[in-house]
Protein backbone atom coordinates (compact mmCIF):
# COMPACT_ATOMS: atom_id res chain seq x y z
CA UNK A 1 0.00 0.00 0.00
CA UNK A 2 2.74 2.64 0.90
CA UNK A 3 4.56 2.06 -2.29
CA UNK A 4 1.66 2.19 -4.34
CA UNK A 5 0.32 5.53 -2.50
CA UNK A 6 3.75 6.83 -2.86
CA UNK A 7 4.32 6.80 -6.44
CA UNK A 8 0.52 7.78 -6.78
CA UNK A 9 1.69 10.95 -4.93
CA UNK A 10 4.54 11.24 -7.21
CA UNK A 11 2.14 11.27 -10.30
CA UNK A 12 0.61 14.87 -8.89
CA UNK A 13 1.76 17.76 -11.19
CA UNK A 14 0.80 20.47 -8.63
CA UNK A 15 -1.21 22.47 -10.54
CA UNK A 16 -1.32 25.92 -10.55
CA UNK A 17 -5.32 25.92 -10.87
CA UNK A 18 -6.03 22.17 -8.83
CA UNK A 19 -9.52 21.38 -10.74
CA UNK A 20 -9.46 18.24 -8.50
CA UNK A 21 -9.59 21.00 -5.33
CA UNK A 22 -11.78 24.21 -6.86
CA UNK A 23 -14.03 22.05 -9.14
CA UNK A 24 -13.83 18.23 -7.48
CA UNK A 25 -14.09 18.78 -3.54
CA UNK A 26 -16.88 20.32 -2.04
CA UNK A 27 -15.21 21.21 1.41
CA UNK A 28 -12.47 22.10 -1.02
CA UNK A 29 -8.84 20.10 0.79
CA UNK A 30 -5.84 21.14 -0.38
CA UNK A 31 -4.83 18.53 -2.58
CA UNK A 32 -1.53 19.40 -3.68
CA UNK A 33 -0.09 21.37 -0.54
CA UNK A 34 -1.40 17.50 0.77
CA UNK A 35 0.44 15.63 -1.70
CA UNK A 36 3.56 18.29 -1.01
CA UNK A 37 3.90 17.54 2.53
CA UNK A 38 3.18 14.01 2.40
CA UNK A 39 6.06 13.17 -0.36
CA UNK A 40 8.21 15.82 2.11
CA UNK A 41 7.98 13.63 5.25
CA UNK A 42 5.94 15.58 6.97
CA UNK A 43 2.63 13.20 7.39
CA UNK A 44 1.64 14.97 10.09
CA UNK A 45 1.30 18.37 8.88
CA UNK A 46 -0.41 16.95 6.01
CA UNK A 47 -2.92 14.61 7.97
CA UNK A 48 -3.81 17.86 10.71
CA UNK A 49 -4.62 20.12 8.02
CA UNK A 50 -6.96 17.21 6.40
CA UNK A 51 -8.72 16.85 9.95
CA UNK A 52 -8.52 20.81 10.23
CA UNK A 53 -10.36 21.37 6.85
CA UNK A 54 -12.49 18.61 7.03
CA UNK A 55 -12.74 16.40 10.32
CA UNK A 56 -14.19 13.29 8.37
CA UNK A 57 -11.46 13.19 6.26
CA UNK A 58 -10.46 9.61 6.61
CA UNK A 59 -14.27 8.49 6.43
CA UNK A 60 -14.27 10.70 3.09
CA UNK A 61 -11.65 8.96 1.21
CA UNK A 62 -13.29 5.83 1.59
CA UNK A 63 -16.63 6.81 1.13
CA UNK A 64 -16.65 9.89 -1.19
CA UNK A 65 -17.94 9.80 -4.93
CA UNK A 66 -14.33 9.92 -6.21
CA UNK A 67 -14.83 9.69 -9.71
CA UNK A 68 -17.54 12.37 -9.76
CA UNK A 69 -14.96 15.38 -7.03
CA UNK A 70 -11.47 15.05 -6.87
CA UNK A 71 -10.13 12.17 -8.96
CA UNK A 72 -13.18 12.99 -11.95
CA UNK A 73 -11.31 16.34 -12.02
CA UNK A 74 -7.84 15.61 -12.26
CA UNK A 75 -6.08 16.94 -15.28
CA UNK A 76 -3.79 13.54 -15.03
CA UNK A 77 -7.09 11.53 -16.23
CA UNK A 78 -7.72 13.53 -18.96
CA UNK A 79 -4.42 11.14 -21.00
CA UNK A 80 -4.99 8.52 -18.52
CA UNK A 81 -5.51 7.45 -15.14
CA UNK A 82 -6.17 10.30 -12.67
CA UNK A 83 -4.43 10.40 -9.43
CA UNK A 84 -5.30 8.27 -7.10
CA UNK A 85 -6.32 11.17 -5.04
CA UNK A 86 -8.58 8.94 -2.08
CA UNK A 87 -5.73 6.56 -1.53
CA UNK A 88 -3.52 8.81 -0.50
CA UNK A 89 -6.08 10.46 1.58
CA UNK A 90 -7.09 7.48 3.36
CA UNK A 91 -3.31 6.48 3.80
CA UNK A 92 -2.43 9.80 5.64
CA UNK A 93 -6.11 10.36 7.46
CA UNK A 94 -5.91 6.71 8.56
CA UNK A 95 -2.48 7.31 9.89
CA UNK A 96 -2.83 10.83 11.86
CA UNK A 97 -6.28 9.95 13.40
CA UNK A 98 -4.83 7.97 16.42
CA UNK A 99 -1.55 10.35 16.77
CA UNK A 100 -3.93 13.75 16.51
CA UNK A 101 -3.61 16.14 19.20
CA UNK A 102 -6.70 18.24 19.15
CA UNK A 103 -6.79 21.95 21.37
CA UNK A 104 -9.24 23.39 22.57
CA UNK A 105 -9.70 27.20 22.84
CA UNK A 106 -10.16 28.35 26.82
CA UNK A 107 -14.02 27.48 28.02
CA UNK A 108 -16.30 29.84 26.78
CA UNK A 109 -18.61 29.23 29.36
CA UNK A 110 -21.73 28.26 27.36
CA UNK A 111 -23.87 24.60 26.50
CA UNK A 112 -23.91 23.32 23.63
CA UNK A 113 -26.79 19.84 22.74
CA UNK A 114 -25.84 18.06 19.47
CA UNK A 115 -28.71 15.96 18.76
CA UNK A 116 -27.08 12.84 16.48
CA UNK A 117 -24.19 11.74 16.04
CA UNK A 118 -23.76 10.93 12.52
CA UNK A 119 -21.54 13.08 10.02
CA UNK A 120 -23.40 17.02 10.51
CA UNK A 121 -23.42 15.94 14.14
CA UNK A 122 -19.86 14.77 14.44
CA UNK A 123 -18.64 17.35 12.36
CA UNK A 124 -20.30 20.60 14.54
CA UNK A 125 -19.20 18.82 17.89
CA UNK A 126 -15.68 18.68 17.36
CA UNK A 127 -15.82 22.22 15.59
CA UNK A 128 -17.76 23.91 18.72
CA UNK A 129 -15.29 21.94 21.46
CA UNK A 130 -12.73 23.21 19.75
CA UNK A 131 -13.80 26.86 20.05
CA UNK A 132 -14.41 26.31 23.79
CA UNK A 133 -17.67 24.95 24.21
CA UNK A 134 -19.15 22.55 26.52
CA UNK A 135 -20.85 20.17 23.87
CA UNK A 136 -23.16 17.11 24.48
CA UNK A 137 -24.19 14.83 22.23
CA UNK A 138 -26.92 12.73 22.46
CA UNK A 139 -27.46 9.75 20.16
CA UNK A 140 -30.46 7.50 19.88
CA UNK A 141 -28.36 4.32 19.49
CA UNK A 142 -25.94 2.86 21.25
CA UNK A 143 -23.12 3.95 19.58
CA UNK A 144 -22.08 6.84 17.55
CA UNK A 145 -21.78 7.27 13.40
CA UNK A 146 -25.47 7.46 12.68
CA UNK A 147 -25.82 6.77 9.03
CA UNK A 148 -22.28 6.05 8.95
CA UNK A 149 -22.22 2.99 11.37
CA UNK A 150 -25.82 1.80 10.64
CA UNK A 151 -26.38 2.73 6.80
CA UNK A 152 -22.39 2.11 5.33
CA UNK A 153 -21.61 -2.17 5.60
CA UNK A 154 -18.25 -2.61 7.40
CA UNK A 155 -16.91 -3.72 4.04
CA UNK A 156 -16.98 0.04 2.84
CA UNK A 157 -16.71 1.73 5.81
CA UNK A 158 -14.97 -0.26 8.95
CA UNK A 159 -16.54 -0.15 12.16
CA UNK A 160 -13.24 0.68 13.80
CA UNK A 161 -12.41 3.74 12.62
CA UNK A 162 -15.64 5.26 14.11
CA UNK A 163 -14.43 3.47 17.20
CA UNK A 164 -11.70 5.44 17.19
CA UNK A 165 -13.47 8.67 16.41
CA UNK A 166 -15.36 8.77 19.75
CA UNK A 167 -12.06 7.87 21.54
CA UNK A 168 -11.21 11.86 19.97
CA UNK A 169 -14.59 12.81 20.97
CA UNK A 170 -13.64 12.30 24.49
CA UNK A 171 -10.89 13.49 24.55
CA UNK A 172 -12.11 16.94 23.12
CA UNK A 173 -14.11 17.22 26.44
CA UNK A 174 -17.19 15.90 24.29
CA UNK A 175 -19.71 14.18 26.52
CA UNK A 176 -21.98 11.95 24.97
CA UNK A 177 -25.46 10.15 26.04
CA UNK A 178 -25.74 7.24 23.73
CA UNK A 179 -29.32 5.32 23.89
CA UNK A 180 -31.03 8.95 24.39
CA UNK A 181 -33.79 9.94 22.21
CA UNK A 182 -34.85 13.62 21.89
CA UNK A 183 -38.50 14.14 21.11
CA UNK A 184 -39.40 11.04 23.81
CA UNK A 185 -39.15 11.67 27.47
CA UNK A 186 -36.58 14.47 26.78
CA UNK A 187 -37.69 17.35 24.30
CA UNK A 188 -35.58 20.47 22.83
CA UNK A 189 -37.68 22.29 25.40
CA UNK A 190 -35.71 20.02 28.23
CA UNK A 191 -32.71 20.81 26.56
CA UNK A 192 -32.96 24.73 26.99
CA UNK A 193 -34.68 24.36 30.41
CA UNK A 194 -31.59 22.28 31.39
CA UNK A 195 -29.60 25.35 30.31
CA UNK A 196 -28.18 24.62 26.91
CA UNK A 197 -27.70 27.79 25.11
CA UNK A 198 -27.85 26.32 21.53
CA UNK A 199 -29.21 23.07 19.87
CA UNK A 200 -28.26 21.81 16.82
CA UNK A 201 -30.27 19.01 15.43
CA UNK A 202 -28.03 16.51 12.93
CA UNK A 203 -30.88 13.43 13.46
CA UNK A 204 -30.23 12.39 9.90
CA UNK A 205 -33.50 10.47 8.06
CA UNK A 206 -34.32 7.42 9.12
CA UNK A 207 -37.99 6.63 8.19
CA UNK A 208 -37.88 4.43 5.15
CA UNK A 209 -39.76 5.96 1.84
CA UNK A 210 -42.57 3.52 0.90
CA UNK A 211 -43.33 2.36 -2.59
CA UNK A 212 -47.19 3.21 -2.52
CA UNK A 213 -48.20 -0.14 -3.80
CA UNK A 214 -49.79 -3.67 -2.44
CA UNK A 215 -47.56 -5.86 -0.30
CA UNK A 216 -44.86 -3.73 1.54
CA UNK A 217 -46.11 -5.16 4.97
CA UNK A 218 -45.56 -8.97 3.62
CA UNK A 219 -43.07 -11.35 5.65
CA UNK A 220 -40.72 -11.54 2.64
CA UNK A 221 -40.04 -7.62 2.86
CA UNK A 222 -38.29 -5.29 4.35
CA UNK A 223 -36.58 -1.42 4.43
CA UNK A 224 -33.08 -1.36 3.36
CA UNK A 225 -32.78 1.51 5.64
CA UNK A 226 -33.87 -1.36 8.71
CA UNK A 227 -31.59 -4.19 7.01
CA UNK A 228 -28.40 -2.57 6.70
CA UNK A 229 -29.18 -1.10 10.47
CA UNK A 230 -28.19 -5.11 11.19
CA UNK A 231 -28.33 -7.68 8.61
CA UNK A 232 -27.69 -10.67 10.70
CA UNK A 233 -30.94 -10.56 12.23
CA UNK A 234 -32.81 -11.27 8.82
CA UNK A 235 -32.97 -14.51 6.96
CA UNK A 236 -33.91 -13.65 2.92
CA UNK A 237 -33.05 -16.62 1.61
CA UNK A 238 -31.52 -17.50 -1.87
CA UNK A 239 -32.87 -15.05 -4.49
CA UNK A 240 -33.24 -11.59 -3.49
CA UNK A 241 -34.74 -9.03 -5.06
CA UNK A 242 -33.62 -5.06 -4.43
CA UNK A 243 -35.82 -1.79 -5.87
CA UNK A 244 -34.06 1.27 -6.16
CA UNK A 245 -30.47 2.09 -7.77
CA UNK A 246 -29.20 4.41 -5.26
CA UNK A 247 -25.69 3.27 -2.73
CA UNK A 248 -28.78 2.20 -0.39
CA UNK A 249 -29.81 -0.53 -2.89
CA UNK A 250 -25.64 -0.84 -3.95
CA UNK A 251 -25.01 -1.88 -0.12
CA UNK A 252 -28.23 -3.81 0.31
CA UNK A 253 -27.21 -6.19 -2.36
CA UNK A 254 -23.68 -6.21 -1.46
CA UNK A 255 -24.73 -7.59 1.61
CA UNK A 256 -27.03 -9.99 1.03
CA UNK A 257 -24.66 -11.89 -1.18
CA UNK A 258 -21.56 -11.43 1.77
CA UNK A 259 -24.63 -13.04 4.08
CA UNK A 260 -25.13 -15.73 1.76
CA UNK A 261 -28.11 -15.13 -0.57
CA UNK A 262 -27.23 -16.64 -4.09
CA UNK A 263 -28.84 -14.75 -6.75
CA UNK A 264 -29.42 -10.90 -6.27
CA UNK A 265 -31.01 -8.70 -8.34
CA UNK A 266 -31.47 -4.77 -8.45
CA UNK A 267 -34.46 -3.34 -10.09
CA UNK A 268 -33.88 0.00 -11.32
CA UNK A 269 -36.77 2.63 -12.95
CA UNK A 270 -34.85 3.91 -15.76
CA UNK A 271 -31.65 2.53 -18.37
CA UNK A 272 -29.13 3.95 -15.43
CA UNK A 273 -28.40 3.59 -11.47
CA UNK A 274 -28.28 6.42 -9.48
CA UNK A 275 -25.42 5.10 -7.32
CA UNK A 276 -21.60 5.80 -8.29
CA UNK A 277 -19.87 4.02 -11.17
CA UNK A 278 -17.10 2.87 -8.65
CA UNK A 279 -19.91 1.42 -6.83
CA UNK A 280 -21.95 -0.05 -9.94
CA UNK A 281 -18.89 -1.62 -11.07
CA UNK A 282 -17.78 -3.45 -7.64
CA UNK A 283 -21.56 -4.62 -7.26
CA UNK A 284 -21.56 -6.23 -10.68
CA UNK A 285 -17.75 -7.78 -9.50
CA UNK A 286 -19.43 -9.46 -6.20
CA UNK A 287 -22.48 -10.93 -9.02
CA UNK A 288 -25.16 -8.65 -7.95
CA UNK A 289 -27.63 -8.87 -11.55
CA UNK A 290 -29.18 -5.52 -12.69
CA UNK A 291 -32.58 -5.20 -14.33
CA UNK A 292 -33.31 -1.56 -15.84
CA UNK A 293 -36.48 -0.20 -17.17
CA UNK A 294 -38.78 -1.62 -14.30
CA UNK A 295 -41.86 0.07 -12.73
CA UNK A 296 -42.92 -1.53 -9.77
CA UNK A 297 -46.48 -2.70 -9.72
CA UNK A 298 -47.46 -5.16 -6.38
CA UNK A 299 -45.54 -7.01 -3.80
CA UNK A 300 -46.24 -10.85 -3.13
CA UNK A 301 -45.29 -13.75 -1.46
CA UNK A 302 -43.74 -14.69 -4.52
CA UNK A 303 -41.71 -11.68 -5.67
CA UNK A 304 -42.62 -8.88 -7.04
CA UNK A 305 -44.46 -7.72 -9.90
CA UNK A 306 -42.93 -5.25 -12.73
CA UNK A 307 -43.86 -3.80 -16.29
CA UNK A 308 -41.35 -2.89 -18.49
CA UNK A 309 -41.54 0.61 -19.19
CA UNK A 310 -40.41 2.88 -22.16
CA UNK A 311 -38.83 6.37 -22.25
CA UNK A 312 -38.24 8.91 -24.74
CA UNK A 313 -35.08 10.78 -25.32
CA UNK A 314 -36.41 13.53 -22.37
CA UNK A 315 -37.00 10.34 -20.08
CA UNK A 316 -40.98 10.57 -20.56
CA UNK A 317 -42.49 7.59 -19.52
CA UNK A 318 -44.37 6.69 -23.02
CA UNK A 319 -45.34 3.35 -22.97
CA UNK A 320 -45.16 0.48 -19.88
CA UNK A 321 -46.21 -3.28 -20.16
CA UNK A 322 -48.34 -5.22 -18.42
CA UNK A 323 -46.88 -6.48 -14.71
CA UNK A 324 -45.32 -10.02 -14.42
CA UNK A 325 -43.52 -11.39 -11.58
CA UNK A 326 -39.97 -11.74 -10.88
CA UNK A 327 -40.04 -14.70 -8.68
CA UNK A 328 -37.46 -13.64 -4.70
CA UNK A 329 -37.70 -15.34 -1.40
CA UNK A 330 -37.15 -11.40 -0.23
CA UNK A 331 -37.99 -7.69 -1.15
CA UNK A 332 -35.98 -5.07 -0.25
CA UNK A 333 -37.38 -1.60 -0.96
CA UNK A 334 -34.65 1.15 -1.37
CA UNK A 335 -36.17 4.08 -2.72
CA UNK A 336 -34.53 6.33 0.03
CA UNK A 337 -35.45 7.70 3.39
CA UNK A 338 -36.48 10.51 4.84
CA UNK A 339 -36.62 12.63 8.44
CA UNK A 340 -38.71 10.62 11.36
CA UNK A 341 -40.67 13.78 13.00
CA UNK A 342 -40.37 12.88 16.59
CA UNK A 343 -38.01 16.06 17.16
CA UNK A 344 -40.02 18.42 15.88
CA UNK A 345 -43.66 17.01 16.78
CA UNK A 346 -42.80 17.78 20.07
CA UNK A 347 -40.86 21.31 20.02
CA UNK A 348 -43.17 24.67 19.30
CA UNK A 349 -41.16 26.67 16.76
CA UNK A 350 -39.50 24.53 14.46
CA UNK A 351 -40.89 24.48 11.28
CA UNK A 352 -40.36 21.88 7.94
CA UNK A 353 -40.93 21.32 4.46
CA UNK A 354 -43.96 19.36 3.07
CA UNK A 355 -41.84 15.83 3.30
CA UNK A 356 -41.03 16.94 7.28
CA UNK A 357 -37.10 18.22 6.39
CA UNK A 358 -36.26 21.46 9.12
CA UNK A 359 -36.44 24.51 6.85
CA UNK A 360 -33.14 26.54 7.43
CA UNK A 361 -31.77 29.59 6.37
CA UNK A 362 -28.41 30.40 4.81
CA UNK A 363 -26.39 29.46 7.67
CA UNK A 364 -28.21 26.87 9.21
CA UNK A 365 -31.07 28.85 11.55
CA UNK A 366 -34.19 27.19 12.53
CA UNK A 367 -37.46 29.20 12.81
CA UNK A 368 -36.67 28.72 16.11
CA UNK A 369 -33.76 31.21 17.83
CA UNK A 370 -31.04 29.20 19.26
CA UNK A 371 -32.01 26.06 17.39
CA UNK A 372 -29.82 25.36 14.11
CA UNK A 373 -30.13 22.20 11.65
CA UNK A 374 -27.99 20.81 8.88
CA UNK A 375 -27.43 17.26 6.94
CA UNK A 376 -29.54 14.74 5.96
CA UNK A 377 -32.58 16.02 8.15
CA UNK A 378 -32.27 19.23 6.46
CA UNK A 379 -31.22 18.30 2.78
CA UNK A 380 -32.48 14.81 2.54
CA UNK A 381 -30.58 11.89 1.63
CA UNK A 382 -27.31 13.67 1.42
CA UNK A 383 -23.19 12.36 0.56
CA UNK A 384 -21.19 12.56 3.40
CA UNK A 385 -18.43 15.48 2.31
CA UNK A 386 -21.54 18.01 1.88
CA UNK A 387 -22.86 17.41 4.65
CA UNK A 388 -19.52 18.18 6.51
CA UNK A 389 -18.94 21.21 3.93
CA UNK A 390 -22.91 22.31 5.35
CA UNK A 391 -22.20 21.54 8.90
CA UNK A 392 -19.01 23.34 9.09
CA UNK A 393 -20.65 26.66 8.06
CA UNK A 394 -23.73 26.23 10.73
CA UNK A 395 -20.95 25.39 13.03
CA UNK A 396 -19.46 29.00 12.50
CA UNK A 397 -23.18 30.34 12.35
CA UNK A 398 -23.59 29.08 15.57
CA UNK A 399 -20.24 30.29 17.06
CA UNK A 400 -21.16 33.88 15.93
CA UNK A 401 -24.84 33.62 17.85
CA UNK A 402 -23.26 32.77 20.83
CA UNK A 403 -20.61 35.26 20.91
CA UNK A 404 -23.70 37.70 20.29
CA UNK A 405 -25.62 35.74 23.00
CA UNK A 406 -22.25 36.62 25.83
CA UNK A 407 -21.90 40.13 24.57
CA UNK A 408 -19.35 39.72 21.86
CA UNK A 409 -21.28 42.02 19.12
CA UNK A 410 -17.84 42.42 17.09
CA UNK A 411 -17.57 38.53 16.69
Amino acid sequence: MAVHVINEARRCLQCKKPMCQMHGCPVETNIPEMIRLFLKGDINEAGAMLFENNPLSVVCSLVCDHEAQCEGNCIQGRRGAPVQISSIEHYISETYLDKAVLQREPDKGQKVAVIGSGPAGITVAVKLAQLGYDVTMFERMDKIGGMLRYGIPDFRLPKTILDRYQKKLYELGIHIRPNTDIGGVLTIDTLFKDGYDAVFIGSGVWRPRSLGVKGESLANCHYAIDYLQNPDVYHLGDRVAVIGSGNSAIDVARTAIRKGSRYVTIYARHQEVRASIREFEYAQADGVEFEFNKGVKELTPEGPMFSDREYDAKGKLVREGEPKLYPADSTVIAVSQGPKDHIVSTTTGVETDDVGLIEVNEVGETTREGVFSAGDVVKGSWNVVQTVKDAKRVAAAIDEYLAKKRGETNA
